[in-house]
């Protein structure tokens, strides 16, 4: 059996990052297909919508499930099992006949997404030790890496061939790609006798807080963290509109933010080998509520360039940590789907900051309160991440 940080771990660490950049389209496909849905179905906007909502639930609710069969099996078979959860959507997805049987193919193309992100990570982390933060943060990368190679060609075939047929292409291409690439994957982590004393402590949790203590606070910091992290993410559009910009500017930006996201991931990775991913989370946090003050106080289209940017490298690396801690701080049997309970508080942040971030908008008709919001829910995650960095204890797992 292979070792940890060997040489097949990093050719590992390759097949889940490839694993990843295709799996993760069912994120981001759906963002360029709208208008041509919408109009194939000749419904409004918000009624367009509902499949990117099932589409983030079936990726919330599948990231638990799927860590909690890769715990029991390994990662193959939920790789597996969200590989045909990609197909069957896309090519379901292909043939809707109404918005609401496309929707619920959204809600399948989720399941199979979350697939390639928790439980690779979770998978990741099992091959190295000195190295752990480098190599979560590169197969996170994925997801981002989907973002940014995905759209364009989707876009393009879209034009040429039309939605329903670029659907089912996607679906085809994810099968005959992706199962081989899983096949790959087939051997198991290293098992050391650390990780075997780890499981059979598994009833308390570290840093003398119970396991479920532990659990209930980072879900709590992940919330808040990405409360503030979706106001940029999902209004700078709008804003950018709102200041006479116009939304071509506003989608540059959103761009930069997650071009340079890929920079921050990666970043984050180096420093979570060096300080752990506890003080790399707050690093992080801290500078993400920096890039939110700024908004406060500049409005100009070259400073919202810069903010941008910035916003982007400080909070690009923020999720992927929380793989790192669970992995630090937890039984390594309970790895994945501990990860996809935080990671779900995550995406619940996401969906209540991109809302409240309008709510707030509406009352108020300006967007300055919305970011004050959202440096008051960054500072909840700091004041927990801090709190747990400053406790006295021992991790529950070995690094």
């Amino acid at each position: 059996m292979a070792e940890t940080e060997s040489a097949y771990a990093w050719w590992r660490l390759a097949v889940a990052l490839t694993l990843g950049s295709i799996g993760s389209v069912g994120m981001w496909s759906f963002v360029v297909a709208l208008p041509a849905v919408q109009a194939e179905f000749g419904v409004a906007r918000g009624e367009a919508s509902l499949p990117f909502t099932l589409t983030m639930i079936g990726f919330g609710f599948g990231g638990i499930a799927m860590g909690r069969l890769a715990d029991r099996f390994g990662v193959v078979l939920p790789v597996i099992l969200g590989v045909v959860a990609l197909g069957v959507g896309y090519i379901g997805s292909g043939a809707a006949t109404n918005l609401w049987q496309f929707a619920l193919a959204q809600g399948l193309l989720g399941l199979g997404s979350s697939a390639t992100f928790g439980p690779l990570m979770s998978d990741i982390s099992h091959w190295f030790t000195r190295r752990r933060g480098i190599a979560v943060a590169l197969v996170s990368c994925g997801n981002y890496l989907a973002g940014t190679i995905w759209p364009p060609l989707i876009q393009y075939f879209i034009s040429t061939d039309g939605w329903r047929a670029t659907q089912i292409g996607i679906g085809v291409i994810c099968v005959v790609t992706m199962l081989p690439l899983a096949l790959l994957m087939r051997r198991r982590p290293p098992v050391h006798l650390a990780a075997a004393v780890a499981t059979a402590s598994g009833e308390r949790g570290s840093l003398g807080l119970s396991a479920n203590t532990l659990m209930v606070l980072l879900c709590v910091a992940g919330v808040g963290c990405c409360v503030a992290m979706s106001m940029p993410q999902v209004h700078i559009v709008a804003y950018c509109g709102d200041l006479g910009y116009g939304p071509a500017r506003g989608a540059e930006m959103l761009s930069l933010m997650l071009g340079l996201g890929l920079i921050s991931r990666v970043s984050a990775g180096f420093i979570a080998d060096r300080l752990g991913g506890l003080k790399a989370l707050l690093l992080g946090s801290v500078l993400q509520g920096v890039a939110l003050f700024l908004y406060l106080w500049f409005d100009g289209l070259m400073s919202l360039y810069v903010i941008s940017g910035l916003f982007g490298l400080f909070q690009g690396g923020i999720v992927p940590m929380y793989a790192i801690i669970v992995r630090q701080y937890f039984s390594p049997s309970e790895t994945g789907t501990r990860l996809g309970i935080v990671l779900m508080a995550t995406l619940l942040g996401m969906a209540l900051g991109g809302w409240m971030s309008g709510w707030v908008f509406d009352l108020t008709g300006s967007y300055q309160a919305a970011f004050l919001n959202g440096l008051a829910w960054n500072l909840v995650n700091v004041v927990i991440v801090a709190w747990l960095v400053l406790r006295p204890g021992r991790r529950l797992a070995p690094a």
